[in-house]
């Protein structure tokens, strides 16, 4: 499937003449299909195995950071999938004595395991870094490849290849830090406007296209555009057939959490795909129950034709949280000082 060559150029033509018609066959087979071409899309409703409910409605909570900082909520829902592969974190930890908020959206590809174990691991590899505190950034980088390297070696038995974005955003500090890999994505609210703090990363685009040619790989399009014909995202965790051109390099952005910061939408491609950051936003606007917010968007995507799994996280930041002239908030500045 993967074929190597001398060059890029060679292993597309080669590529495109022989595998190329087949391939075209089945995406005309599976019309709907936009993530990865072994997925199937059979059932309109909106169940949950795995142990979530199994009354048919969505998997849905939310809470509130110990001194009312932030409040968030989640909703998740296989949608038109025949399987889940979503997976979400939702956490509050202390620590060095500062409460920490962690949260986060994982759509896996070719399987649930890969999407699985970063949910298990990332976050509590993350706190555990002897940076996290003092240098959060270089942190997250460190710990998004490490988590990368461990799942690669503890799925190394299995003959069918997985991966899975992260869309992430931790709260330290009076300081919200976005890390994305994959096509998940964040939007904040900053005011009364949506602003995506993380960046799709798709095959096509200019810089993800020659870092994967550099690489001796190749973009073609096959329905979308695919790396080596066959993934639909740039940067993941895992796909280790494809590991020298899908990198698990996260995207960076920080804000810090103002007055003017209301809220964060975390969410699978499943609501991107049909809902715009400035609807998701607007919809979410006048809900103060981040959970309600949440379960509003999911409904939503369903309801416009979502072909693909639904998970949406949303943090409402409270008065808490507040700054003045850039600083942290009076108690904030209480807890990084004790």
């Amino acid at each position: 499937m993967h074929e190597r060559s001398s060059g890029p150029s060679l292993a597309a033509a080669r590529f495109s003449s022989f595998y190329l018609p087949l391939l075209l066959l089945l995406l005309s087979l599976l019309p709907e299909l936009s993530y990865c071409w072994w997925c199937r899309e059979e059932d309109d409703a909106c169940f949950l195995p795995m142990g979530f409910r199994s009354d048919g409605s969505p998997a849905t909570g939310g809470g509130i950071s110990e001194k009312g900082k932030f409040s968030y909520g989640f909703a998740s829902c296989p949608g038109k999938r025949a399987s889940m592969e979503d997976f979400y974190e939702t956490r509050v930890d202390d620590v060095d004595g500062e409460t920490v908020g962690l949260f986060g959206v994982f759509d896996g590809h070719g399987g649930a395991r890969a999407a699985e174990y970063v949910k298990k691991h990332l976050f509590s590899n993350l706190i555990k870094h002897p940076k996290f505190m003092i240098d959060t950034k270089s942190a997250i980088a460190e710990t998004f490849n490490h988590t990368d390297s461990e799942f690669l070696k503890a799925d190394s038995s299995h003959s069918r290849d997985a991966g899975s974005t992260a869309s992430t955003a931790i709260l330290v500090g009076g300081r919200l830090v976005v890390a994305n890999v994959g096509d998940s994505r964040a939007v904040v609210s900053k005011g009364g406007k949506a602003i995506a703090v993380s960046r799709d990363h798709k095959p096509d685009q200019t810089d993800e296209r020659q870092r994967i040619e550099e690489a001796g790989g190749f973009v073609m399009w096959a329905g979308t555009w695919r790396v080596g014909g066959v993934l639909a995202v740039s940067r993941a965790f895992g796909d280790k057939l494809l590991k020298q051109y899908v990198v698990a390099d996260p995207e960076i952005k920080e804000e810090v959490v103002d007055g003017s910061l209301e809220f964060l939408i975390l969410a699978s491609d499943g609501l991107w795909d049909v809902v715009s950051n400035d609807e998701a936003v607007a919809m979410v606007k006048p809900i103060e129950d981040p959970e309600q917010a949440a379960k509003r968007l999911l409904q939503e995507a369903s309801q416009r034709g979502s072909a693909d799994n639904i998970t949406v996280v949303i943090v409402r930041f409270l008065d808490g949280t507040t700054t003045t002239e850039g600083g942290p908030s009076e108690e904030v500045a209480k807890d990084q000082s004790s």
